[in-house]
């Protein structure tokens, strides 16, 4: 699995954007690592820069001092719709007769193509394949019929699927976090302005003050000023669909979420994890990086319970190595896992060996780590996964492998043990994520999880009563 999208959007007082809006998008960066862009509006003109690569390849000095502007939006990109090339690089930006737009994503529609094909026999042309052009079409036609608020509600009402938005039309920045609450979005103060962004960590980079999550369903309107800000509770949702995967691996430990902190989410869960399935060993290693605040509460919970497990790091990990799956040959990827993880010899030989990570996807690098570990000395391996069994792609913005290539997707528990060669495996239950989120399980999105979606996605199963726009008949929202 692949991270998503970051958005930000910021609105200062009297200096440029540009700057505070790169340092977001740095504290962003896990996010997304394909293209890095910003849009700005001085009041008179937009300013826009988006490439390829990482933040710090993107930009150079010279680019941010060309992007003038008190309010901008920034994006980091993982792609999850559309291709991997600069046309669908973000923000995405448009100019119309009603002024100029911009717009930032993270998330996936699952209803683009059909709003697309409509646009296109309007007579909109379109320049990517992927669904943020296709919402900066619809909002910019609905923005020359109606204010800006309205606008932004009648894009809500067509289009169906994942979505945190950062929007900038001319010098108004504002921020729209879908009726389910599926991606995180959440709004801070900093000393002369407000900022939206896709984590909290962002917040801190700056010096700000995290002041609460967006509502699923709101609209946050900046002040261009950088004075303040406006909320509109566009739709009220009757649940919820928060994706789990959010708090187990995706967002930063040091990020608030949903009003929870990552990293304690993760060492509760690792908590559980012990009270679930708990095996006596005499070591626990976290897979690094994710499997570090599991491990750090699988541990502690199994001490307080009297076992004398000793949590250590004993895998060390070479950040400089890229993505296995680059390599052209299954030969190299299996020796890039070697060339990304090395174990610590001295932790691991003649001792029973409890590793904790944070999912399985299609069982190779778990089979490799488990071998790396027994050549290294190791006489037992165990392994515990702080996530239920992903039997089910996701269709909401993480790029995922296709059920043909997940491992739990039609193997039991026990037949992926046997296949990835440990000496037990247990997962996490469904019922201990939503105690630990404290949310009921019709408030969150567990379709990687059960096959069962919050979403209503062709040939899917769905957890809940719930059908996509009629596209073709777009209807005016009520004026409130």
């Amino acid at each position: 699995m692949h991270e998503k999208c970051g958005v930000v959007g910021i609105s200062l007082k009297d200096r440029d954007a540009a700057r505070p809006l790169y340092y977001s998008l740095y504290a962003l960066q896990h996010r997304g690592q394909e293209s890095a862009g910003i849009v700005t509006h001085d009041g008179f003109q937009q300013y826009s820069h988006v490439e390829m690569g990482l933040v710090g390849d993107a930009f150079d000095p010279g680019d941010l001092e060309a992007l003038n502007g008190s309010n901008g939006i920034g994006h980091v990109r993982y792609p999850t719709a559309g291709s991997v090339n600069a046309c669908c690089a973000q923000p995405f930006s448009v100019s119309f007769k009603s002024g100029s737009l911009g717009l930032s994503h993270n998330g996936n529609l699952v209803n683009a193509d059909e709003i697309g094909d409509e646009l296109a026999d309007l007579g909109h042309a379109f320049t990517s394949d992927g669904d943020t052009e296709v919402i900066a079409h619809d909002l910019a036609r609905n923005l020359l019929e109606e204010d800006l608020v309205r606008a932004v509600k009648r894009t809500m009402n067509r289009i169906h699927g994942s979505y945190s938005l950062t929007i900038m039309h001319d010098e108004t920045v504002l921020g729209v976090r879908d009726p389910q609450g599926n991606r995180p979005l959440c709004i801070g103060e900093l000393e002369d302005g407000y900022v939206l962004a896709s984590e909290s960590a962002a917040i801190d980079t700056l010096d700000g003050e995290l002041i609460r999550d967006v509502k699923p369903g709101e609209l946050v309107v900046l002040h261009a000023d950088g004075t303040g800000f406006d909320t509109y509770q566009l739709i009220e949702p009757e649940n919820t669909a928060h994706c789990f995967f959010e708090h187990v691996y995706f967002a930063r430990p040091d990020s608030t979420i949903d009003e929870n902190l990552v990293y304690e989410v993760r060492r509760e869960l690792g908590r559980k994890l012990w009270a679930e399935s708990g095996v006596d060993s005499d070591v626990v290693l976290p897979v690094p990086d994710s499997g570090r605040a599991f491990a750090s509460g699988y541990a502690e919970a199994a001490q307080d319970d009297g076992s004398d497990i000793e949590f250590a790091e004993g895998l060390m990990k070479n950040r400089y190595v890229g993505r296995t799956f680059i390599m052209p040959t299954q030969d190299e990827r299996e020796r890039a896992v070697r060339l990304k993880l090395n174990p610590i010899k001295s932790t691991i030989e003649g001792k029973s060996v409890t590793i904790i990570d944070d999912s399985i996807v299609r069982g190779t690098t778990s089979t490799q780590l488990i071998q790396l570990l027994k050549d290294a000395g190791a006489e037992e391996v165990h392994v515990r996964i702080g996530a239920p069994p992903i039997v089910a792609p996701c269709y909401m913005g993480i790029d995922m492998a296709s059920r043909d290539e997940l491992i739990a997707g039609n193997q039991s528990v026990d037949e992926i043990r046997e296949e990835i060669e440990a000496d037990s495996l247990s997962y996490l239950s469904i019922d201990a994520i939503a105690e630990t989120l404290d949310k009921s399980q019709t408030d969150l999105c567990l379709g990687c999880v059960t096959g069962e979606y919050p979403y209503d996605i062709e040939g899917e199963a769905t957890d809940r009563d719930v059908a996509r726009p009629d596209i073709g008949t777009q209807s005016r929202p009520a004026d409130d």
